[in-house]
């Protein structure tokens, strides 16, 4: 298991070049990293999970009002990796990730929620696209994965308005699984991820990456991935394993292949 944490609570997790960067590698890790089974992303302190893109450094140099200053900066305007990576858009990644929100989840912050695949949020976290007030758009994702997401009406309204959403009506429109107190949110979220990590890992990777690259498509071009999917899971060794162990009453032990 890992975890990923935004660590800049001073500026309510605002994201800066750097931290794109070193988010991008994170998830880069992850996914190379077989020992890694699930992910946790977190933000560091309880106002906020993260409050989108920083909008002194990271949004300026975007739209060009300002040039690159360092090593970071220039990586992350030549790289087209790192925005995908960070956001969890248009990057692979077949390992479940939960996010732990402790807090406002807004803009770029809430972009990147929309590329995991189980949410635990704290009963004050609020959730917003506020980009278009700003006479800006959100760009890592939102207006494609949040109409699949939730319903259209509420999609539209969250992206064209940019007011927030609280934790209750996320809960009850399905874009989180859980709302619990402030205090418990990483409990949950590492209760939710040991479950995940103690299943067939093989068996796993196989239904997020059938799951992602089923969406969308008719039935029978789904049920061709879902074939392919069925044919690498039960030739595993894992496969094997897992009846193995339940018949012989005794905790699997899988490995992986």
């Amino acid at each position: 298991m890992a975890v990923v944490t935004l660590n800049r609570p001073e500026a309510r997790n605002a994201l800066t070049p750097e931290m794109l960067c070193l988010l991008a590698d994170a998830f880069t890790l992850v996914r190379a990293d077989d020992a890694i089974r699930v992910a946790i992303l977190a933000g560091t302190g309880h106002a906020a999970f993260c409050a989108g893109g920083d909008l002194g450094s990271t949004l300026p140099l975007m739209t060009g009002a300002r040039q690159a200053q360092d090593a970071f900066e220039r990586r992350m305007l030549a790289d087209p990796a790192v925005l995908a990576a960070s956001s969890l858009r248009d990057f692979p990644l077949h390992k479940p990730v939960i996010a732990a929100i402790n807090g406002a989840c807004l803009a770029a912050g809430f972009e990147m929620v929309l590329g995991t695949d189980i949410r635990v949020a704290a009963e004050h976290a609020s959730f917003g696209l506020p980009e278009v007030q700003r006479a800006l758009i959100p760009f890592a994702g939102s207006m494609v994965r949040l109409p699949r997401q939730i319903p259209y009406a509420l999609a539209m309204e969250m992206l064209l308005t940019g007011r927030p959403m609280n934790a209750a009506t996320a809960l009850s429109c399905g874009l989180v699984n859980h709302v619990v107190p402030a205090g418990q949110v990483m409990d949950k979220a590492h209760e939710i991820a040991s479950h995940i990590a103690a299943n067939g890992p093989v068996a796993v990777r196989a239904v997020k990456q059938t799951v992602l690259e089923a969406s969308g498509l008719p039935l029978d071009v789904g049920y061709r991935l879902e074939d392919r999917a069925k044919r690498e899971v039960f030739a595993s060794d894992d496969a094997r394993e897992g009846p193995r162990s339940f018949m012989e009453k005794r905790a699997p032990l899988y490995a992986g292949r």
